[in-house]
């Protein structure tokens, strides 16, 4: 459509001019990422708090 490359194309060209990954140095999904920091966190909060509730009442 109106002379351009299709959208393939253009992805596999973008990603011919990005340097190598870094082995350990990438997350292969950024949503990802954040949604496992996240819980992460989250579960270490719980955990906090948790504990001091139980050794507030005891």
């Amino acid at each position: 459509m109106f002379h351009r490359k299709p959208i393939e194309e253009r992805i596999a060209e973008r990603q011919a001019k990005l340097p190598p990954l870094k082995e350990g140095k990438h997350f292969e999904h950024g949503p990802a990422k954040f949604v496992f920091v996240a819980l992460l966190t989250a579960v270490a909060a719980m955990h906090i708090v948790g504990l001091a509730v139980v050794m507030h009442f005891s």
